[in-house]
């Protein structure tokens, strides 16, 4: 390769976007990388005949060594453009001349394989063969390590339980083995995430949606037709919207326990601004709860200040780093570690590793969640009145001594609150101002007083509310914020929970308890900002509006207002849980 062409390439592959981004940075130098050892040989179009007469087709990258070399093997859902073939070039060249062999193929009906695509439904079948194909080829000798983030991750995890042959290692960034838990958060639909990903996927080249295309799929009932509001039908969008439960179509796609049964060591990198966050996580968790011991002893995992693979935006100007120059060192270390036997680094010995927000630093853990945690309850209070920022709401770690009325407020679907940033495919996630979100009225907030000295928040954060609704089903959102002294307010994490209400049990206005996870977080909350919690009842398109009639929401096209209320009184004390780290 001359120096021309592989400028071209660096400059090319830092274009790319999404998923793709993730190769940007692979060609540029950084200290403590190894350099390239060898001239690369690309054989490309190598097809591999399914049982069922499909021919998938490959790039298959190999350093020019007369000796058999460890293989890594990349399944990509994409389509084939100049940008992906580029992107393919990267990623192969990158890792070849690094004493890999390197196999980049297309999943079915996707880039240069046959066969129609259907997100997620074929990888485990189609990747099984892959594997015997692998097996039988000259320089395949038999070490082998699996790349990708996103739907490349889940190409992956449907292969973690496979053995000879079987992958070595895993190097997993953005996905996880619960594909219905990232889309049906708490109950309710990710339709900015499903929509986004759907239409960008839909057609026979990746083109990301335009906000005109989205917003108009936003812009309507019911649910399940927010597609053809966009673009037109899109078959798998439909099923991911009427699949609201865990059911045969979401077991056939996630499997069960995949996380328990990985045979391999696995690297998992997250992101705090990301949708598949807390399902990733728990796969974390239940690998080194059920795991066997070798490879629940060896699992690591690195959570950064990204959304879906891009850096987050911080309010005061900058972003927090490329994802993909704070991954590449580590997926380095990773590889050549369990592929070549080297040393692994001695700098990460611990299992965690994650980014804090706010003070902005990476930091070393042995643990997800940790154990020094302080889980601490912040109670709402308020006079009645906490509807919007200008309201009476207060936050406190005292809980309420004395009766105080109920906080109150309509939510109308056809009015619903707008999503300002979260974790969510798309351009818009991330960190943003919640400044015209709390001036609704539909929105109550509840502050702290001026934090005398630094918080941090680290871990899983859940809200436990007294509430009534006068809607058979209705949706309860909580947001936490970060305030600063100047009065910006941005957002932090959040969560939802959709549920029926039987208000036969619960006559007039008797509270029932219920239980919202946030997305997991780490944060210093800095000295003379304010913590805050917002509650609503939307936050939309993040998730879909809940009609609030009772009746199957993705359908429906009716709607009602519903009038609720959330209690903060002794016997009904309301308090978002937080995970406070000593310091």
């Amino acid at each position: 390769m001359t120096i021309r062409s592989f400028v071209a390439i660096v400059f090319l592959g830092l274009l790319l976007s999404g998923c793709q981004g993730i190769v940007g940075a692979l060609v540029l130098p950084q200290e403590g990388i190894r350099a390239s050892e060898y001239r690369v040989q690309t054989d490309r179009d190598a097809v591999m005949t399914t049982s069922d007469g499909v021919n998938l087709v490959a790039n298959v990258y190999r350093p020019e060594t007369n000796e058999k070399s460890p293989t890594v093997l990349v399944r990509i859902p994409f389509t084939q453009t100049w940008k992906n073939d580029l992107a393919a070039d990267v990623i192969g060249n990158f890792w070849a001349s690094r004493g890999y062999n390197v196999v980049i193929q297309g999943t079915r009906g996707r880039y240069k394989s046959g066969g129609m695509f259907y997100p997620l439904r074929e990888e485990r079948r189609d990747g099984i063969e892959t594997l015997r194909w692998l097996s039988r080829q000259p320089w395949f000798d038999g070490r082998l390590g699996m790349w990708g983030g996103s739907a490349f991750g889940y190409t992956e995890w449907v292969l973690a339980d496979q053995q000879s042959p079987g992958p070595s290692v895993l190097l997993i960034q953005i996905a996880s083995t619960d594909f219905h838990g990232m889309f049906h958060p708490g109950g309710a639909f990710s339709l900015e995430s499903a929509l986004f990903w759907a239409v960008r996927s839909r057609g026979t080249e990746d083109v990301d949606p335009s906000f005109g295309d989205l917003d108009r799929g936003f812009n309507g009932f019911p649910l399940v037709e927010a597609d053809n509001r966009a673009v037109g039908q899109i078959p798998f969008f439909d099923d991911w919207a009427m699949h609201a439960t865990k059911d045969d179509y979401w077991l056939s796609i996630d499997g069960e326990h995949r996380a328990r049964t990985l045979k391999a060591p696995v690297l998992l990198m997250a992101g705090w601004s990301d949708p598949f966050l807390p399902t990733q996580l728990h796969d974390f968790e239940e690998i080194r709860r059920y795991a066997n011991p070798k490879v629940a002893s060896g699992v690591r995992l690195m959570i950064g200040p990204w959304t879906h693979a891009d850096p987050i935006r911080f309010p005061d100007g900058g972003d927090a780093g490329s994802y993909r120059q704070a991954s590449l060192a580590p997926s380095i270390a990773w590889f050549d570690h369990y592929l070549r036997g080297e040393p692994f680094d001695p700098s990460w010995r611990a299992p965690v590793r994650i980014f804090v927000l706010g003070e902005n630093k990476w930091r070393d853990e042995q643990e997800w969640p940790l154990k020094r945690t302080a889980y601490t309850p912040y109670y709402l209070s308020s006079r009645g009145g906490a509807n919007s920022a200008a309201g009476d709401g207060r936050l406190s770690v005292t809980p309420p001594g004395e009766p105080e009325p109920p906080d109150v407020y309509r939510y109308d679907p056809r009015a619903p609150v707008p999503t300002r940033g979260g974790a969510m495919l798309g351009p818009r996630a991330g960190i943003h101002s919640q400044v015209d979100v709390e001036a609704r009225s539909d929105v109550l907030v509840y502050t702290t007083d001026v934090l005398q000295h630094d918080m941090e928040v680290t871990g899983p954060v859940k809200a436990e509310l007294f509430v009534h609704t006068s809607a058979p089903s209705t949706d309860f959102t909580v947001k936490l914020v970060d305030v600063y002294p100047d009065g910006r307010a941005y957002n932090v994490c959040d969560g939802i929970l959709r549920r029926n209400y039987d208000n036969a049990e619960n006559p007039g206005n008797q509270p029932t308890k219920i239980a919202i996870e946030l997305w997991p977080t780490s944060i210093l909350f800095r000295m003379g900002h304010r913590v805050r919690v917002e509650i609503s009842s939307s936050n939309y398109p993040r998730y879909d509006r809940n009609p609030n009639t009772g009746r199957t929401v993705a359908t429906e096209s009716n709607t009602a207002t519903a009038n609720q209320t959330v209690f903060h009184s002794p016997g009904a004390a309301s308090y978002i849980l937080l995970p406070v780290i000593p310091r």
